[in-house]
């Protein structure tokens, strides 16, 4: 009876050392599989209210916020390091880039306004300036490519750094991008 006293502790020691693994385990993975889900509706989300906002910076900052689920900046809920800087939108041309075919191109520069798209896209669908499409992406903020996020755990004790969070991406056809109907002047 004396030799089984720590028995029980020694077998408890060893159990746990598998058990808590394999449950911290479990959860990044279901966390893993949260984010990735979760970036493909949060760019969707963006890139609708970006078809039906102006795209100065306040606009910009607000459907940033609003596709991640927040009034105010900050961080993707369990979604660590996503915050508002690694959403990309980009507003696209359908035009042609010297004598080849349509392709989507980034509008640089931007319109002045919402009229002034409107007026250049009634003149030129096909123009250069005339946005006629809206892409927002999830990237690594700061790069001129479009980087992938580095998957950050959220328990240390696993490393899972070799992946990298997927690079959500949606296009959609631009909507009213601000436009009011009997709005200020160009």
């Amino acid at each position: 009876m004396m030799r089984q006293r720590g028995a029980s502790a020694v077998e408890f020691a060893l159990l746990i050392l598998i058990f808590l693994p394999l449950v911290f385990g479990i959860l990044e993975i279901a966390r893993m599989i949260y984010l990735f889900n979760t970036l493909q509706e949060v760019s969707r989300r963006a890139a609708m209210i970006a078809a039906n906002s102006a795209f100065d910076q306040a606009a910009q900052d607000a459907l940033r916020r609003q596709a991640l689920f927040r009034d105010s900046e900050g961080r993707l809920v369990l979604g660590r390091p996503i915050t508002f800087q690694h959403l990309r939108v980009e507003y696209l041309s359908l035009s042609r880039d010297g004598a080849g075919p349509l392709a989507l191109l980034p509008v640089n520069p931007l319109p002045a306004s919402p009229q002034a798209n409107r007026l250049n896209c009634v003149s030129n669908p096909y123009g250069a300036d005339c946005i006629r499409y809206v892409r927002v992406q999830i990237c690594q903020p700061g790069g001129a490519d479009c980087d992938r996020v580095p998957y950050e755990t959220l328990f240390p004790l696993i490393d899972l750094s070799m992946f990298g969070l997927p690079r959500a991406q949606t296009i959609v056809p631009a909507q009213s991008m601000g436009f009011q109907p009997g709005g200020g002047a160009l």
